[in-house]
């Protein structure tokens, strides 16, 4: 065999063994991948891994991303691909945690294919690059009984919840039932139904309708009305306490056994409840009733509590608004608008992270009871709250708010130093509120060896759980008013419509809940866009230093006027307008000189900031560029002075010999 043949064949099999290392590198990496970012971004949770690990079914996930179209597309279609390739990252992940139940499908749909076609089919978001170009980027999770659970879209704002909303596909998936929705209120929420409904008819009465929140809540759960003296809640997946004032004992522990069984539930208590205020004519005839509702036992047991009569306030957040005819605009301290631009919202939860502004009518105080030890064992996640110099207030009294004199609140109030919390979802292992359970009046078939109490009936002891299995959840709100159709939705001539996020609070709260325990759990993800901090920094830096250096020359200029100002005022005698505009015209000259030194001060700082910055560019040129081939170098040069003193060895040797 010639030389030149046996030069080829050696080609040859280097490029297969090279092929192949690649090959098969890449496939033993899929399970040695090794996540080195700062934030952690392509770890799932332990909630998802749970999610995975429970899954009994094949599912099929199919990314749809128009690749080809993108690669071509202008700037703001092409700023995708990197969010892209972090989803296919993240869905690969998934598929090497799913013990084989999750397959992966990446699929590029281009024009007039049949896989554009399925895209529309699913109902992904399709946006139009060019007249037959169009793009797509969106999820389809499908499992082998045909339930398809879709993401219409990857919307940036919604990249660190990419993880969170792939799980809730994937677990909601494999629950294919509506949950039932159990709502338990003092108020008339659900409306007037069935019998009373026709009895108000009858009497020429127009029936009270249902909450605008309990028509939304009906269009994706079976909701059913609790009754407010019920002693058992067994047969709902969730539950909506709104206002429970003036509940019984019984109810109340039904409730706490609702939780400790593994039940979710959501508690909206108020210190003052704007829409249960009483009618006039109850006043008149002298009979008051409270518009608060608390449940203290409970809200212990949970690690929390509401001060009654204290509301939370913040001047920045109050609206403003006419309180009385012929009265100028004032700050209203009891309504509260939150803004997502004041912080006023939990960015890192599912729940609040979207919110953008919600208005609150007179909320109450949260907060953790830190002398508790329950508290120690539970988790708390803020979700609402005033900005950094709200604080709470208090009336004396309740009659304070049957005419509030809005002013005077405004007058007491002082600004803090802390946001107050108007919101928590607590989780955690949760203990009963009522560890001896209660103590209700025995039926008359009972034993009668029941203890009877003072006045002669007869009583018996219920007990129950003391301690919770498993892990809950519960998100107490301390406001009503919120989610009332006075506040939360509008009535048009094309029906009922949201006002804000009012009801969007609401229905995260319940998407969060209704999943697994496992998917509460799922962390928010980093951020995979990293900025430039020392950059920033640098910029930072040398802003401050220009605003310095102008605020300098501003005063200058303004003491510059004054001097010319007194000079003026100070000539006198006959040739005064002839010395007036001599000295004007050389005080003018000076400015002008000291103007064009600062001038040149300024440029100076700003040639210094980009000077740093041109600097640290290249630097980090450098740094990302030039080891590479110096290494090549430093090898090549090792190689051949090994080689120059491996020939002159065996030079020295064949000499010898």
């Amino acid at each position: 065999m010639n030389r030149t043949l046996r030069t080829w064949l050696a080609i040859f099999f280097i490029a297969v063994i090279a092929v192949s290392a690649v090959s098969i590198t890449r496939s033993i990496g899929r399970s040695w991948r090794l996540d080195i970012t700062d934030q952690r971004i392509y770890t799932l949770s332990d909630g998802t891994k749970a999610i995975l690990a429970g899954l009994r079914q094949p599912i099929t996930v199919r990314l749809f991303y128009t690749k080809t179209a993108a690669m071509k597309a202008p700037d703001q279609i092409r700023f995708y691909n990197n969010y892209y390739e972090f989803v296919k990252a993240l869905l690969e992940e998934y598929v090497a945690h799913s013990d084989g139940k999750l397959k992966l499908e990446v699929i590029d749909p281009r024009p007039y294919s049949d896989e554009e076609m399925q895209a529309i089919r699913h109902g992904l978001r399709r946006f139009q690059i060019t007249q037959e170009e169009s793009f797509f980027f969106g999820l389809v999770v499908q499992t082998e009984f045909g339930a398809t659970r879709i993401i219409e879209f990857f919307s940036p704002d919604r990249q660190q919840f990419v993880e969170y909303d792939i799980s809730y596909l994937i677990d909601t998936a494999v629950t294919r039932q509506k949950k039932r929705l159990g709502v338990l209120s003092a108020l008339p929420v659900m409306g007037d139904t069935g019998y009373m409904a026709q009895m108000m008819r009858m009497q020429g009465q127009q029936p009270k309708q249902k909450w605008g929140l309990i028509s939304q809540l009906e269009q994706k759960y079976e909701v059913v009305s609790v009754p407010t003296d019920t002693d058992r809640i067994d047969d709902v997946d969730l539950l909506l306490v709104i206002h429970p004032k003036d509940i019984g004992e019984q109810t109340r522990f039904a409730i706490d056994q609702f939780v400790l069984g593994g039940g979710r539930a959501i508690l909206l208590v108020d210190p003052h409840c704007v829409i249960d205020m009483p009618d006039p004519m109850s006043r008149l005839e002298g009979t008051e009733r409270s518009t608060a509702s608390n449940v203290p036992e409970l809200l212990a047991a949970w690690g929390l509590e509401m001060p009654d009569y204290t509301f939370a306030g913040d001047r920045e957040l109050a609206v403003e608004g006419t309180t009385a005819p012929n009265r100028r605009p004032e700050k209203v301290l009891g309504i509260l608008k939150l803004d997502r631009t004041r912080g006023c919202f939990n960015p890192d939860h599912v729940i609040s992270a979207n919110l953008n502004e919600v208005t609150m009518m007179f909320p109450g105080v949260l907060n953790v009871r830190t002398d508790s030890q329950t508290a120690a064992d539970l988790e708390y996640t803020a979700l609402m709250m005033t900005t950094e110099r709200g604080n709470s207030w208090r009336v004396n009294t309740p009659y304070e708010l049957l005419a509030p004199d809005y002013a005077e609140f405004l007058r007491r109030f002082r600004d803090g130093s802390e946001p107050v919390v108007m919101a928590y979802l607590v989780t955690g292992r949760f203990t009963s509120a009522f560890p001896d359970g209660i103590e209700v009046e025995a039926d008359l078939d009972d034993d009668d060896d029941d203890d009877p109490d003072a006045d002669g009936a007869t009583m018996r002891r219920i007990t129950g759980l003391t301690e919770a299995q498993e892990p809950g959840a519960v998100i107490v709100v301390a406001d009503v008013d919120f989610i009332s159709d006075i506040a939360a939705y509008q009535r048009t001539i094309f029906g009922l419509s949201t006002v804000g996020d009012n009801s969007a609070v609401v229905l995260n709260a319940l998407e969060d809940l209704a999943g697994s325990a496992h998917l509460i759990s799922i962390r928010s993800r980093g951020n995979f866009k990293r900025p430039f901090t020392r950059v920033d920094e640098i910029e930072s830096r040398a802003r401050d230093n220009t605003a310095e250096e102008e605020e300098r020359i501003r005063a200058q200029i303004r003491e510059f006027e004054r001097q010319l100002n007194e000079r003026i005022q100070s000539l006198e005698g006959e040739n005064r307008g002839e010395l007036i505009n001599q000295a004007i015209l050389e005080e003018k000259r000076e400015i002008e000189l000291k103007l064009l030194e600062a001038e040149k001060r300024l440029r100076d700082v700003k040639m210094q900031e980009r000077q740093q910055i041109e600097n640290l560019k290249v630097r980090m040129r450098n740094f990302c560029t030039l080891p590479g081939p110096i290494l090549t170098l430093l090898i090549a040069i090792g190689i051949g002075v090994y080689r120059s003193i491996r020939r002159r060895y065996y030079i020295s040797h064949a000499s010898d010999a």
